[in-house]
């Protein structure tokens, strides 16, 4: 059987384009997020991760569950495969996800945020580029 990594992600669509990142010691962006930590749920896990990458405080009690996706991982040995969860919402003040307060700053491991539509897909992590492609249909990104 295949190796499984879980991971959690924040989905936050501005101006029909997404906010991605990329760690220092990657050539492919991802979403906000990353592994629970024992005792955590995935949103608050999601919480968490978006605090340290990005600098935002989202309230994973209105975190909404948007997809569930999983996909070759990038950057591990072949055959693993990650679920990515993917939550959107959680403003800590009740608002949509497109109007949070403050502006994402790259912080902890990663070294660039970015902004992408679906013409950036090439650039993304397999996992990000399904998500891309969910996100158009949905007609959220162009």
């Amino acid at each position: 059987m295949a190796a499984e990594v879980l991971a959690t992600a924040w989905v936050h669509v501005r101006e029909r384009r997404l906010l991605v990142v990329r760690p220092r010691d990657s050539d492919a962006f991802y979403l906000p997020g990353g592994k629970p930590e024992p005792g955590e749920t995935h949103a608050e896990a999601a919480a968490r991760e978006v605090r340290e990458e990005v600098g935002l405080t989202v309230d994973p009690a209105e975190l909404t569950l948007f997809t569930e996706i999983v996909a070759e991982a990038h950057n591990r040995p072949p055959g693993t495969r990650v679920r990515l969860v993917c939550f959107t919402g959680g403003s800590s003040t009740g608002s949509t996800a497109g109007s949070l307060d403050g502006e994402p700053g790259a912080a902890a491991e990663i070294g660039e945020l970015g902004w992408f539509t679906s013409a950036d897909a090439a650039r993304c992590a397999p996992a990000i580029k399904i998500l891309l492609g969910e996100l158009v249909t949905a007609a959220l990104i162009d």
